[in-house]
């Protein structure tokens, strides 16, 4: 039996996260309590600056964060906001607010771990979650709110996925590599939603990380893969939600396709100072 122990270490190490398998949407029924009448905000002002002084536009379109620049006080004014977002009771707000809050949340616990374990290649080289075959940091509990101890793996897939049923929450959300949707240079707002998940859509759609045609075969981002039941039941339906985001050009190729080639995924770490 030991040699399907080594070949299953083997496998897992090359299949990384989050291999062919992602994790489906599960509802945690625990955050379904909401306030629609709730006219209460929640301050994304630190998130902000932090974005403003990091984040930029790489030469290749995507946005990198410069985590070699971050000051010992940047970090901790970081580590502070995340503190008072934690203490924050997010059930009495209301749904937009709260969906501005756990994008912001997970984006910021993010930037926050690559900086903990900083200089890494890439954010799958930062194996604290729990398990044997665990790769990366997704499943370790990192924050606390209301008295529930949170991973990303929940925020994203427990919280965010199943409550919202929005494609566009892949677009908001960034896993620190190159392959990601970009981490966006501003905070995402309740009041300022629906612009800011579109904007960032066709920007990813737009970037070849996110859709490439070349000699007739069409190679999208694995993320359309992996989270295929978030834009569809099928290839069409992935090519017909792209066709949505598209610029003209990039539409009227995409109408001539009926499936999908290929996909593929840099896991390079969106950092300003490599790659």
């Amino acid at each position: 039996m030991a040699w399907l122990v080594v070949a299953l270490i083997t496998v897992a190490g090359v299949l990384g996260r989050p291999a062919e398998a992602a994790p489906r949407a599960e509802l945690w029924p625990r955050w379904q309590a909401h306030d629609p009448a709730s006219g209460a905000t929640i301050d994304h002002q630190a998130w902000g600056e932090f974005l403003a002084r990091y984040v930029a536009t790489g030469a290749d379109g995507i946005n990198r964060v410069d985590y070699a620049a971050v000051t010992p006080a940047d970090r901790a004014r970081l580590d502070a906001d995340l503190e008072r977002l934690a203490a924050v009771a997010i059930s009495g707000y209301s749904r937009p607010e709260q969906m501005a809050y756990w994008i912001n949340l997970y984006n910021a616990l993010t930037v926050q771990i690559v900086l903990a374990h900083y200089p890494v290649d890439s954010i799958r080289d930062i194996d604290i979650s729990p398990g044997l075959f665990s790769n990366g940091p997704w499943g370790k509990k990192v924050i606390t709110v209301e008295g529930e101890p949170l991973s990303l793996d929940d925020i994203e897939h427990r919280i965010l996925r199943p409550i919202w049923r929005d494609p566009r929450v892949h677009y908001a959300l960034n896993c620190a590599a190159l392959g990601c949707p970009d981490l966006q240079p501003r905070p995402f707002g309740a009041a300022t939603l629906g612009p800011q998940l579109d904007e960032a859509a066709r920007g990813f759609v737009n970037h070849p990380r996110g859709v490439a045609i070349d000699d007739g075969e069409l190679e999208v981002s694995s993320i359309y893969h992996w989270f295929m039941e978030d834009f569809g039941k099928d290839d069409r339906d992935v090519i017909a939600h792209l066709e949505a985001y598209a610029a003209p050009d990039l539409a009227r190729q995409l109408h001539g396709f009926a499936s999908i080639d290929d996909h593929a995924y840099d896991w390079r770490l969106n950092d300003a100072r490599r790659n």
